[in-house]
């Protein structure tokens, strides 16, 4: 697991697949689980967001809400959201501004890393997982935090 000394998590307002812009304030007074993907309807993608889908009732039960960025289009966030009946907003940052703020683009490639971020009520980073291959990971090292600051 990788917590971080709390910072403060860059601020940000975008459009999202629930056809409105969704800002990191809209989020304060409860957690937020922010994860980056490179890329919708990818294969990898697709099982992370899925993953966090099928983990989103215990996540919320722990008092967190999930947010999902990749650089895809809003008609593409839209149409992979319902597709695959997220539950929760994934965002559209095709300048990658946001994921740039966050420091998850490559330093070559023009990609963004998979990295998850828990973002505490009062909008400080907490938590930061880089998995590119153990997609699983980010779901399970999430979860393990979230336990760890209930207590």
């Amino acid at each position: 697991m990788t917590t971080v000394p709390r910072k403060p998590a860059p601020d940000f307002t975008a459009p999202s697949s629930q056809g409105r812009d969704i800002s990191l304030r809209d989020y304060r007074g409860k957690y937020l689980v922010l994860y980056f993907y490179p890329r919708s309807f990818t294969l990898g993608c697709t099982r992370e967001t899925i993953g966090f889908r099928d983990s989103s009732a215990a996540l919320r039960a722990l008092g967190a809400e999930i947010l999902g960025v990749s650089p895809d289009p809003e008609a593409v966030q839209c149409k992979f959201a319902e597709h695959y009946q997220a539950g929760f907003a994934i965002l559209s940052d095709p300048d990658t501004r946001i994921a740039s703020a966050y420091g998850v683009m490559f330093k070559i490639l023009p990609l963004v890393k998979r990295v998850t971020f828990v973002i505490d009520p009062e909008g400080f980073i907490v938590g930061r997982f880089h998995h590119e291959l153990l997609i699983d990971k980010h779901i399970s090292d999430v979860v393990a935090l979230l336990r760890t600051l209930a207590k």
